[in-house]
């Protein structure tokens, strides 16, 4: 009904910059907060940013001043620009999205398949 398909991950160089996207697709009605998570391994998903429609932003402290996150409502995309990365950045990544399917339907959130950053020398 409604799928997230994330791309741009990697192993990237500490120091090194990588940008991932998600897309969204399927039966959508509207978009309202859209968000990356990760998850390392042998640890807990946590959040790392968000973003909400009209393009509100929050980071979590770990990340603040070096990842930026972005969206394209005509796009139904959200993308995470990741710079100075650290090896403690290393995790799979996650998009979630808030969907509602049609005009009366109550809002869902839906998660993609996640894409692995691997930060190493």
């Amino acid at each position: 009904q409604v799928q997230l398909v994330e791309s741009g991950g990697g192993l990237v160089q500490p120091g090194g910059s990588l940008r991932l996207s998600c897309v969204v697709s399927g039966r959508i009605f509207s978009i309202n907060v859209m968000a990356w998570y990760r998850q390392a391994l042998g640890k807990q998903r946590e959040l790392v940013a968000r973003i909400t429609r009209g393009g509100i932003t929050d980071y979590a402290d770990s990340v603040k001043g070096r990842f930026i996150i972005s969206r394209d409502n005509a796009k139904n995309t959200v993308y995470l620009q990741m710079n100075s990365l650290k090896p403690e950045d290393t995790a799979v990544y996650y998009c979630d999205a808030g969907v509602k399917t049609s005009i009366g339907a109550w809002e869902a959130t839906y998660w993609g398949q996640g894409t692995q950053v691997t930060v190493s020398s």
